[in-house]
């Protein structure tokens, strides 16, 4: 399914993100936004929800944790019992604090590799994966917003690029875009 889509260019951060208040408080929606850093207090302008990264970060920490537990337990009470400095290993209880840096250590290495992993994957950053940055110049110093036709049904073409016009925009272009589901 091909959908129009209008890139509008700038080429300073201010300048996008009150032409985006300019062009939302107008009733245009604004599906995304490139550019070659993060634009601070552009997401509730356009709309993004927050993530849910945070919530990833403490299912994966759980996970290390348990495994951490799971495994301790296994390996210095079932598996191979052993008698260091005078201390017997008869039960996880008693022992547990010893193995609180294991636990905590454990915890945080999957939280945090679980979470750097489940960024790359979501935004498609990982090696090989295609990129969907229209416009190669927003990795050095340009910022396109992104705003696509279907989404903006009561405006026309010409009435969207009038309106962006408007703004202190450096290039506009329509094109058609692939939307790959």
């Amino acid at each position: 399914m091909a959908d129009r889509v209008i890139y509008a260019m700038y080429d300073d951060d201010d300048v996008l993100k009150d032409s985006a208040k300019k062009l939302v408080a107008e009733g245009v929606h604004i599906s995304d936004v490139f550019s070659p850093f993060p634009i601070h207090g552009i997401d509730p302008i356009i709309g993004v929800k927050h993530t849910r990264l945070g919530i990833v970060a403490f299912m994966f920490g759980l996970l290390g944790m348990t495994l951490a537990v799971v495994g301790f337990k296994f390996f210095m009470i079932v598996d191979w019992p052993m008698n260091i400095g005078g201390k017997p290993n008869f039960t996880l209880l008693q022992n547990f604090p010893a193995f609180v840096p294991i636990t905590f250590e454990l915890t945080v290495l999957f939280a945090a590799h679980g979470m750097a992993i489940t960024y790359l994957i979501r935004n498609k950053t990982l090696p090989g994966m295609p990129a969907d940055n229209p416009y190669p110049s927003t990795t050095d110093d340009r910022f396109v917003m992104e705003i696509r036709l279907s989404e903006n049904s009561k405006f026309s073409g010409t009435e969207l690029q009038a309106k962006i016009k408007e703004t202190d925009i450096i290039e506009i272009e329509e094109k058609d875009y692939v939307v790959v589901k």
